[in-house]
């Protein structure tokens, strides 16, 4: 599908002109592989190997990432489908740019508020040289700023929502990732939380900023950087 392709990157291509960084999935298998680590999803209905709607079920099995779906107004019924598949939001082709500018900002507007526990609003916490932003969803090391995914934030914020709790991973899966299915964690739900914190491990420079608890789940830790060492341990 060339054409699709082409236009994927010609939209790509308009969304980083507004300051998006943006990675294009060629397959509904490759959607359905990086959907964890982005802020938001343009999904195409019309793919080379899945349908549109499976893609979008599938994400909202194992993701809460955003969805803006493409749908075909010529479709019967199609933005209706699209958003009982678990789309946020539809627009039928041919779009306007600046209405899907819209649309992506408003979305990123609500999920900025649904941060943490309903009604505590967010904040700044400051842990060591780390400072986290629960409204902007920035965070910023040595007053540097530091990337992260959504997902990561989500985590990182939530961690330092509990200093000096070890919270375990059936409650961070819970939280961050909604998933409540299950009493005990599975193979792949372990894999997305071990490599989440393996990510924000090396974003943050140092192991110790998350601290593996063996048997239990993780808890906030605290690197002392040369310029922050105590006295006692800088002798």
């Amino acid at each position: 599908m060339e054409g699709q392709e082409n236009v994927s990157r010609a939209l790509a291509a308009r969304l980083e002109r507004h300051g998006y960084d943006v990675a294009t999935a060629p397959s509904g298998a490759a959607a359905l592989e990086s959907c964890d680590d982005t802020d938001i999803m343009l999904l195409n209905m019309e793919l080379p190997d899945i349908d549109g709607l499976e893609v979008c079920r599938r994400i909202r099995t194992i993701s809460d990432t955003p969805i803006v779906a493409f749908t075909d107004r010529t479709a019967d019924l199609g933005r209706v489908r699209g958003l009982r598949a678990g789309a946020d939001d539809c627009l039928d082709k041919p779009y306007e740019f600046h209405e899907l500018l819209a649309r992506i900002e408003a979305i990123m507007r609500r999920v900025g508020r649904a941060l943490g526990v309903p009604g505590v609003p967010a904040r700044v916490l400051t842990v060591g040289d780390v400072a986290i932003d629960g409204a902007t969803r920035e965070v910023r090391l040595r007053g540097r700023p530091v990337q992260l995914t959504r997902k990561e934030f989500d985590l990182l914020y939530y961690l330092a929502r509990h200093p000096g709790t070890v919270v375990s991973r059936r409650r961070l899966m819970s939280e961050i990732w909604d998933d409540t299915s299950a009493h005990a964690l599975g193979p792949r739900a372990s894999r997305t939380l071990d490599t989440h914190v393996s990510s924000l491990r090396g974003k943050l420079g140092h192991s110790g900023w998350i601290v593996t608890v063996r048997g239990v789940g993780f808890r906030m830790g605290h690197v002392y950087t040369s310029r922050t060492l105590p006295d006692a341990e800088a002798g």
